[in-house]
């Protein structure tokens, strides 16, 4: 006897992820291995939203949703996770009603907490990878440390005006964050002083989605020498160039090498 419900569920998860399917190198055993993966964004704002949507479009199976804030009307000239009718609720149920809506077989977990040197380990344990949207240094040297500590891949960007920056970290198989910025930057202007337009933080936070979706999917390769990729976007003069990030000898992620 056929099931006829798990019969049309499965002709559309096939039309859905098709065009996916296509893709050379990718094929149907890479959309398994999203369905199978648990994906963790910190922060849901303007880098975090564009990630989220085509992370759940793509087919990715758990994302996990992090960000201890409220949505405010000011996020939303920028944050497209959210709508008007939004203002008041919490970001993480906001975005998982959101995601729900254009993707019910993705499942999500919501995380209504700041990330800390207290909870990160337990955190980001449970994912496989994590996406680092945060808004704020601390935050991103955090995650580069913590993963780099558990040995998980994490995607990072950064935004302010007409410009951003993003990365994609390998524990033990490219240069880390901190291999590109040592320390953490003290008194760096923010988008709260600067501003920020809305498109920027869409291109920034769909690089790291597609770099996590390229991890994922199995399409991802390092560099012979590990060197890292840091993708720049300058919106003054509309120039998109990538910086290499050789690995130093001398950070903390260099004890790694020698254990992948």
């Amino acid at each position: 006897m056929v099931n006829r419900g798990m019969a049309q569920h499965t002709q559309d998860a096939a039309r859905r992820y098709a065009p996916n399917v296509l893709v050379p190198g990718f094929g149907e055993a890479g959309q398994k291995r999203l369905a199978a993966a648990r994906v963790l964004i910190v922060g849901l704002g303007g880098l975090g939203s564009p990630a989220a949507y085509y992370l759940a479009a793509a087919g990715v199976g758990t994302l996990g949703l992090m960000d201890p804030d409220a949505v405010n009307v000011s996020n939303l000239q920028r944050q497209i996770l959210y709508a008007t009718a939004d203002v008041g609720r919490s970001k993480t149920a906001a975005a998982a009603q959101t995601l729900a809506a254009l993707n019910p077989e993705v499942a999500t977990e919501q995380i209504g907490q700041q990330l800390t040197p207290a909870n990160a380990p337990d955190l980001l344990m449970r994912f496989d990878v994590v996406v680092d949207a945060s808004d704020n240094f601390d935050t991103k040297f955090l995650v580069n440390d913590a993963c780099l500590e558990l040995g998980k891949p994490f995607a990072t960007a950064g935004i302010l005006a007409l410009n951003g920056q993003a990365l994609f970290v390998a524990p033990g198989r490219t240069a880390c964050l901190r291999c590109a910025l040592p320390t953490v930057p003290q008194d760096a202007p923010t988008t709260a002083q600067l501003g920020v337009l809305g498109a920027v933080p869409g291109v920034l936070g769909s690089l790291e989605a597609l770099d996590v979706l390229r991890w994922l999917g199995g399409l991802w390769q390092a560099s012979a020498d590990g060197t890292g990729r840091l993708h720049a976007l300058d919106g003054e003069t509309m120039q998109l160039r990538t910086v290499r990030v050789p690995p130093r000898s001398d950070c903390r992620c260099a004890q790694l090498w020698n254990k992948t």
